[in-house]
C-alpha cells in the first residue's frame, strides 16, 4: 500500500496537485482529517478493488484535528506493509496573497485573523513547519503556472517506479530571489560573465555558444570538477538516507548564462551516472 500525503500553504496549488494524481491512478481525497487517515487505509486495503494507492490532502482546513496530523504519519511510518511519503507544497507569501484576491475566496483563517492576510499566513506556516522539514518532496509553486506545476508533479511520479532518488537540478537568477525549494545551492557570480559580451547577451545557457564561453575559463573548469566530485560524495549519503528527491541550485545575477551553464553541466553528468534527473531553469524567460 502506498499512501500519499498532500500538505501545505493554503493557496499553493494543493488541488492541482491532487488532479494530477488522480489521472495518475491515485485514489484521493481532499480534506480529510488527520484521524481518520489511519481508517481509510484499512478500508482501502480491504477493498476487493484493489486499491493500492492513496492520495490525502491534508491541511489547516481542518482545524485544530490538523495537530494530529504528525502522529498520524508516525503511526503509518511504523507500519511495514504501508509506504508513506509526504509532498509539501507552498509558495511566497505575496504570491499566496495575490492569489486570493485573483480567485476573491478567502483564506480557511480569514475569520481567525480577522481578515489580516499576513497574520493568517504566518501562524500557517507555523502549523506547518514540523511537516516541511520530513517532508520527502517539496515544490515551491511561486513562479509555477498551473501547467508547470501539473508537469512537476507527473515528472516526479511517473518517473519514481522505484525507491531510488530523483536529483532536479535548476537554475535561478539571485535578482530575483533564491531558490527556496533548493537542498543544495552553488553560487556562480564569481565566473566569467556572458552578460557583458554582446554577441551573447541574448543568448542562454543552454546553447552552446554561451557554454564554450563560460567554460573557457579555467575557474569554471576547476569549480566544475569540484563540484562533481561533491555531488558524487554527498548523493549516495542522500539516497542511503532515504531521501526521494533532492533539488541542487546553481545561481547567478540573472539566472540566464553562468547558472542555467553548469545546471545543463551538472544534469547531463548525473545523467552519465545513471541519477533520475529533471531540469528546470526557473528564470531564463524573464527579463
Amino acid at each position: 500500500m502506498k499512501l500519499l500525503i498532500v500538505t501545505g500553504m493554503s493557496g499553493s496549488g494543493k488541488s492541482s496537485v491532487m488532479n494530477v494524481m488522480e489521472d495518475l491512478g491515485f485514489y484521493c481525497i481532499d480534506n480529510i482529517p488527520p484521524k481518520l487517515i489511519p481508517q481509510f487505509v484499512n478500508l482501502c486495503r480491504k477493498s476487493e478493488t484493489g486499491i493500492d494507492r492513496i492520495a490525502v490532502a491534508v491541511d489547516i482546513r481542518t482545524g485544530d484535528m490538523f495537530t494530529e496530523i504528525f502522529y498520524v504519519w508516525q503511526t503509518l511510518k511504523s507500519k511495514s506493509d504501508v509506504e508513506v511519503k509526504v509532498l509539501f507544497i507552498e509558495a511566497e507569501d505575496e504570491i499566496l496573497i495575490q492569489r486570493y484576491k485573483e480567485t476573491r475566496r478567502k483564506h480557511p483563517l480569514d475569520e481567525k485573523f480577522s481578515g489580516n492576510m499576513h497574520d493568517a499566513i504566518k501562524y500557517e506556516r507555523e502549523q506547518l513547519a514540523q511537516f516541511r522539514e520530513i517532508a520527502d518532496y517539496y515544490i515551491d509553486t511561486t513562479s509555477y503556472s498551473t501547467s508547470q506545476l501539473k508537469e512537476a508533479v507527473r515528472s516526479i511520479f511517473l518517473e519514481n517506479t522505484s525507491d531510488s532518488m530523483i536529483i532536479k537540478v535548476m537554475s535561478f537568477g539571485f535578482k530575483y530571489g533564491v531558490s527556496t525549494e533548493s537542498d543544495l545551492i552553488f553560487d556562480v557570480r564569481c565566473l566569467p560573465n556572458p552578460f557583458y559580451i554582446e554577441s551573447l547577451r541574448n543568448h542562454t545557457g543552454t546553447e552552446e555558444c554561451v557554454q564554450k564561453y563560460v567554460m573557457n575559463s579555467e575557474d569554471s573548469r576547476k569549480l566544475f570538477e569540484k563540484l562533481t566530485d561533491l555531488i558524487d560524495f554527498l548523493v549516495p549519503l542522500y539516497v542511503k538516507e532515504g531521501k526521494s528527491q533532492l533539488v541542487i541550485s546553481f545561481g547567478c545575477t540573472g539566472g540566464k548564462h553562468r547558472s542555467i551553464t553548469f545546471a545543463e553541466l551538472m544534469a547531463k553528468y548525473l545523467t552519465e551516472q545513471n541519477y533520475k534527473v529533471q531540469k528546470y531553469h526557473r528564470d531564463i524567460t524573464k527579463k
